[in-house]
């Protein structure tokens, strides 16, 4: 199952390591990453694939929303079908 990360705040050293960390750490594998700052902004779109891992989605969700919460982001993970239905125009 693939999934969607998304994070959004302020910029700063190490959030790009941080996610990346969380993810390694429970057999999350990245496929594709964007990331742009924009005026001291940082925003990055991660696909992931999640179906190796053993973690349940609902867990690692909370794992990096707190993460997130403690450097003053917003990190949101998404399954794939979710996201694109929930963008689409």
């Amino acid at each position: 199952m693939k999934l969607v990360v998304t994070v959004v705040g302020k910029d700063r050293v190490g959030i790009i390591a941080m996610v990346s960390q969380i993810l390694a750490e429970n057999n999350v594998n990245i496929l594709n990453i964007n990331q742009n700052i924009m005026d001291g902004f940082f925003n990055m779109v991660m696909i992931a694939e999640i179906s190796e891992s053993k973690i349940k989605l609902a867990e690692l969700q909370k794992t990096l929303k707190e993460k997130g919460q403690e450097i003053n982001v917003e990190i949101k993970a998404q399954h794939e079908d979710i996201f694109n239905v929930m963008h689409r125009i």
